[in-house]
């Protein structure tokens, strides 16, 4: 059943499903200039046609349209270009387009030929401006007074169009919810919101989210591990040539962090946690000029935090904007520790980079200032008060993720002109009137009436002859999006993270109460001296009348741990100094095994030590521990990799208090306390996608390698990558654990499941049509292949992978 159910979803998701793009500016730009650009670009417009702008390519000539959107083999272009005859053949001196420029030619048009907003091929028709401008707000139109709204009410009426629709009140719930926290809302969050009466309940909605700050930081972690290139994993990492800032940009989310003072931090650090941003990666093996750190640098400032291309100006002036080789080795410079020699096309031009800010009209850098001086300058011009660029480049990223297009677009082309200036510039100059506090913008967009409006309907053919402004675009689930409602809805969220730091939030205020009470132990009490790979087991045996919920323990030894939960293995460690913070899943009602496999490592004897501090709330409320201390038990004879003994041990010893517990203590103890004191703000929080590492099924789902700044992933979901979802086995054996665990609970039918999981994932109730056909294809029993059927007909619905 399950194999028709995903057969069938299939076919409707395919609406979604496109190929992959030609790229416009490195493929379609280099053929269109060499070959028609003679005859037909800037002031040259033979046959009454020009390529200088995609209006005017679509609009043809003389001999009528050049290009069918869609249809390369209907387009006259494409068979001018492939023509054998003479007097036909485009261009007609000079070579023939090859095959393979043919292909892409082609290939473009069927594509919709997409164009880059703004590029022509002919003289810059747009400046965009620097400095900020706070525009006039339009009059209030049908007692709309919402700034946003003002703006685009008028903007409609303009443009003779009417104003979009509000959204029903349980899409806006789980519109708002996965833009800004990334979860659904529970069926018992839609049924408060619901029942609501207060007039202002869409903006109570959008604050509380927010205030979720744990959430909030979890689910926007990727948006800016992706514009950062942060990850867990991946090139660089292994070879030291790149560091990560996770922890750094995790604590500066969770914190909201002032955004300038963000883009300071990453720009001049004050530490090395946030360093690695700016220090790119360091390729191994030889790289072209246009791949050095330096280079690196200049191409992440630019784009990531102004929208500009300088990957172009890197090797040569660009083509598509009007920033020059100078301007990116003069940014590159700033960075660099040693003169630095421009390269054109990856040659030496014996000429050397000035440290240069771009934006001159702002000030500029002392070039002859020691390069953290250089840094620091930097960092002041990019945040400089009147670098409208910068605040226009972030506000734009934050409207274009909650409304699903940029006011400038693409995003990283701030070059281009907005298709509404005011917005654009009333959010810049709202952001930094706000204190730069990102929250503030987003709770901005998502209580204006343009947000809490129906979604546009969008077709191939919408953005045929330019975007035109009719109101929010549906966005499809980001993979950990996709992944976190997944594990939400069916309680399979993995139990450890990837991610190197502590979840949650410091309560600075109770650190004290959070000093471990633990001890370290060893075999005897004088430890100072066990002879090196000398490994002992510790046991504790642990009866419980009922299981906690989220038992959180530290461990650490000195040297290296393995910890075992009734024979599993939990976690390990081996840096005493880094003591591990792991949740206890397996614990169950009766006895219950603590194993820790403690081993003394080094060159030569030492202090050895190994310490253990489990804590949760009990039924009651009241806080619970559990503790290393003489009530464990020690012996020399260790288990198998799993954990378990062949035979029983005999000689269990009572553990020892080491004497000297200042030797490792003072080192850890406040490490101690900040991970109890963070995981308090994390209990009961389900591990997020963004929080792990990249595997084959969210990479299928879009999610980058960030070896490579992205700004924004795919719209739409490709072929493959809808094989990869409906035949992976990390989605199947997810919803097979699912299925099982939605068993355990009790369910008066089945129709009772399916309105359950209705409400959670769509956040509406089912259809009496849906229900009859899903109750049908169940049957009257819940079995494990029908439950596991179900939550297959769930996730592959588009509305289920789309924000609509």
């Amino acid at each position: 059943m399950r194999q028709s159910i995903v057969v069938l979803l299939l076919l409707l998701l395919s609406v979604a499903v496109k190929a992959e793009q030609t790229d416009f500016s490195h493929e379609i730009v280099p053929i269109l200039r060499e070959k028609c650009g003679d005859c037909h670009s800037g002031n040259q417009k033979e046959g009454a046609f020009s390529v200088n702008t995609r209006e005017s390519t679509l609009a043809g000539g003389e001999s009528g349209a050049a290009i069918v959107v869609g249809q390369s083999k209907s387009s006259e272009l494409v068979r001018r270009v492939i023509s054998t005859d003479d007097s036909e053949r485009m261009p007609p001196e000079g070579e023939p387009l090859t095959k393979e420029q043919a292909a892409l030619l082609s290939k473009w048009i069927d594509d919709g030929a997409p164009w880059e907003p703004g590029f022509s091929f002919g003289a810059p028709t747009y400046e965009p401006p620097l400095k900020p401008r706070m525009p006039d707000l339009p009059a209030v139109i049908d007692g709309r007074n919402h700034p946003i709204d003002r703006i685009l009410d008028n903007f409609l009426m303009n443009d003779n169009q009417p104003l979009p629709a509000d959204v029903d009140d349980e899409a806006f719930l789980r519109r708002a919810s996965l833009d800004l926290i990334g979860l659904l809302p529970t069926p018992e969050e839609r049924e408060t919101f619901l029942r609501s009466n207060s007039s202002d309940r869409r903006d109570q909605l959008v604050n509380s989210l927010l205030a979720r700050d744990i959430d909030y930081a979890e689910h926007w972690l990727s948006f800016w591990n992706d514009l950062l290139r942060n990850d867990y994993a991946g090139t660089g990492f292994i070879t030291k040539g790149r560091t990560q800032i996770s922890e750094w940009l995790y604590d500066s989310l969770v914190e909201n962090k002032p955004y300038d003072q963000f883009c300071r931090e990453l720009i001049a650090p004050s530490t090395p946690d946030s360093a690695g941003f700016a220090n790119g990666i360091r390729w191994r093996g030889e790289v072209s000029a246009g791949q050095t750190v330096e280079i690196q640098f200049a191409q992440s400032v630019g784009q990531a935090f102004l929208g500009i291309n300088l990957k172009c100006a890197s090797c040569h002036d660009s083509f598509i904007d009007r920033w020059t080789l100078d301007d990116a080795f003069g940014l590159a410079a700033i960075y660099s520790q040693q003169p630095l020699e421009l390269h054109r096309c990856d040659k030496p031009l014996g000429k050397m980079a000035k440290p240069a800010w771009i934006f001159d009209e702002l000030g500029n850098v002392d070039p002859e200032a020691p390069q953290p001086d250089r840094l620091q300058q930097l960092a002041d011009l990019l945040t400089h008060r009147d670098n409208g660029r910068f605040t226009r480049t972030i506000v734009n990223r934050l409207w274009h993720r909650m409304m699903g297009r940029g006011i400038v677009h693409p995003t990283d082309a701030m070059q281009t002109e907005p298709w509404n200036s005011d917005l654009i510039d009333f959010l810049a100059e709202d952001f930094v009137s706000n204190g730069y506090d990102l929250k503030k913008t987003l709770a901005l967009i998502a209580s204006s009436r343009a947000y809490q409006s129906k979604a546009e309907r969008v077709t191939e053919h919408t953005d045929a002859q330019g975007y035109r402004y009719a109101g929010l675009r549906s966005k499809r689930l980001t993979a950990e999006q996709f992944m976190d409602c997944v594990w939400q809805m069916t309680d399979t969220s993995p139990v450890y993270i990837d991610a190197p730091f502590i979840r949650g939030r410091a309560d600075s205020g109770n650190l004290i109460a959070s000093l471990p009470t633990g001890s370290w132990i060893w075999t005897k009490s004088d430890s100072m001296n066990i002879p090196t790979d000398h490994s002992v087991a510790f046991r504790k045996e642990w009866f419980l009348d009922t299981v906690p919920g989220n038992v959180m323990a530290v461990v650490t030894c000195d040297n290296t741990f393995k910890l075992y939960v009734n024979g599993a293995l939990v976690g390990s460690g081996d840096d005493w100094m880094s003591p591990q913070l792991l949740l206890l899943p397996t614990l169950k009602k009766g006895e219950n095994e603590i194993l820790v496999i403690g081993k003394n490592t080094g060159k030569d004897p030492g202090p050895a030590g190994m310490f253990f501090e489990a804590r949760w709330t009990n039924a009651d409320r009241k806080p619970a521990s559990l503790v290393s201390d003489e009530s464990w038990q020690w012996s020399e004879k260790l288990p198998n990799d799993r954990g378990k003994y062949k035979e029983p041990v005999d000689d269990w010893q009572s553990a020892v208090r080491v004497s000297d517990q200042s030797t490792w203590m003072p080192r850890v103890e406040s490490k101690i306390a900040l991970m109890f004191s963070r995981s308090n703000s994390v209990a009961g929080k389900m591990s997020r996608a963004s929080l792990m590492k990249s595997d084959f099924l969210t990479r299928s789902l879009g999610r980058p390698n960030r070896d490579q700044i992205v700004s924004v992933r795919p719209l739409e979901l490709t072929t493959l990558e809808a094989i990869d979802l409906s035949n992976g086995e990390t989605l199947s054996s997810v919803l097979n654990r699912g299925a099982a665990n939605l068993l355990k609970r009790e369910w008066r039918s089945s129709e009772d499941l399916v309105r359950w999981l209705f409400q959670f994932s769509l956040c509406r109730d089912a259809r009496t049509e849906e229900l009859k056909t899903l109750n049908e294809l169940i049957g009257s029993e819940l079995t494990l292949t029908a439950v596991e059927d179900l939550l297959w007909a769930i996730v592959m619905l588009p509305e289920f992978q789309v924000v609509r």
